[in-house]
């Protein structure tokens, strides 16, 4: 057989088992622990192994899913999803219970198939994306499978790297997110222009407020005008004459949350990771790692079905 093209695909591990558990229907295996979320996850893995044959592949981690330097430049960063007392807890975050029991199983999974499982103590997943990125695009192509639009920061077409976005259609029909994705999309040009545009539209979802007033059409054609949102605040700070009224009132109010707003929503490209992450370590594996481990694990939560799939496709007789 030809030796296939070099190609790594980065799995937003946490994105990808919250939308199996949400999405799976809920089923307890031979040991009493429910597997939705473990038997999902497999699949989406053999799923976009076997579309995409990437020769690499890592299950990125949240090591910290509320980096301390994140909230310590906005405190309010993901605070609505801290766990209470009585709440499950994944790393501080609030988990259904029926979930959080299954989190232990996806990493011995991950283990008895060899498949790399990367984190970096500090950061969330996404920064190990963005770092992962930073050190092989260029080298070979780059996939990112997630549902968080966070990442489309990443897309680079001179390099090759594009999200496989599974918001809507889930890893068998995501969007296929590159530069004309975008334009067509947010009318914004690139992955640093859809970050400048994140940090002024901000984002509930993680506790981002934006610029008041500023919504995200605003958003992108002030960074398309300007071509970044330092040259938007460079303008402000010169007195641009296009730049007036409530528009300039939010955005001179907004100030103190437009000095720190670039390092929250950027993805780190310098993590240290906890674990080796050279070519060879994320290469496919090529033989089960653990048989004794699986063996334990089809048979005790009955995921035989699954594992045979991932096998099939990462093509381990």
């Amino acid at each position: 057989m030809p030796t296939a093209s070099p190609r790594l695909l980065l799995l937003d591990s946490a994105s990808l088992y919250f939308r199996a558990f949400f999405g799976v229907p809920e089923v307890v295996g031979p040991s009493g622990t429910p597997t939705n979320a473990v038997r999902g996850f497999l699949d989406m893995i053999a799923s976009l192994v076997e579309r995409g044959r990437p020769t690499h592949l890592a299950a990125c981690w949240d090591n910290d899913w509320r980096p301390a330097f994140r909230v310590e430049a906005i405190p309010s960063y993901k605070a609505h999803r801290v766990a209470e007392g009585g709440d499950e807890q994944l790393n501080g975050e609030t988990v259904p219970d029926a979930l959080s029991v299954q989190v232990p199983l996806i990493v011995d999974a991950l283990a008895a198939l060899g498949i790399a499982r990367v984190g970096a103590d500090g950061y969330e997943a996404d920064d190990v994306i963005g770092t992962l990125t930073h050190r092989f695009s260029g080298r070979m192509p780059v996939d990112v499978v997630t549902g968080d639009r966070d990442l489309f920061q990443l897309v680079d077409d001179a390099n090759d790297v594009r999200v496989v976005y599974t918001a809507k259609g889930g890893v068998r029909a995501p969007d296929l997110v590159d530069e004309a994705f975008l334009a067509e999309r947010y009318g914004i040009p690139n992955g640093p222009a859809y970050a400048d545009m994140a940090a002024l539209r901000g984002d509930t979802s993680d506790g981002l407020p934006g610029v008041a007033g500023i919504g995200e059409k605003t958003a992108a054609k002030l960074i398309t005008t300007y071509g970044s949102l330092a040259a938007v605040r460079t303008a402000i700070a010169d007195g641009d004459p296009n730049l007036k009224g409530a528009q300039r009132a939010r955005l001179e109010a907004a100030s103190d949350y437009l000095d720190v707003a670039p390092r929250v929503v950027a993805v780190a490209h310098d993590a240290q990771m906890d674990t080796a992450t050279g070519d060879d370590d994320l290469a496919l594996p090529t033989a089960v790692a653990d048989p004794s481990l699986m063996s334990r694990l089809a048979v005790e939560h009955g995921l035989t079905s699954s594992f045979d799939r991932v096998l099939s496709a990462l093509r381990i007789g």
